[in-house]
């Protein structure tokens, strides 16, 4: 029982966070939890931010096999130029 009072201790919930919105956002954030019947909107913004960051930190995460593919938001990677004999 102890150890479970100790992990129910770390777990809480003891630092507060403030947004401000304008009125597009609250109005967009509104119709969302509304549309989607989100009855929590503290948990929905502490989850979406959380899965954000997590997904970044999985993102930039080096890899033993990772190969850097280019996109669209990346700089170009540079081929050597091939000449082609005749």
């Amino acid at each position: 029982m102890r150890r479970l009072k100790i992990k129910e201790e770390k777990l809480k919930r003891s630092n507060r966070l403030t947004i401000m919105l304008n009125n597009r956002e609250m109005r967009a954030l509104n119709i969302y939890c509304q549309r989607y019947r989100v009855k929590n909107k503290s948990r929905f913004l502490r989850e979406t931010v959380m899965s954000a960051i997590v997904q970044k930190f999985n993102d930039e995460m080096p890899s033993l096999w990772e190969v850097n593919e280019p996109d669209l938001f990346s700089p170009e990677v540079k081929t050597p130029d091939l000449k082609v004999r005749r």
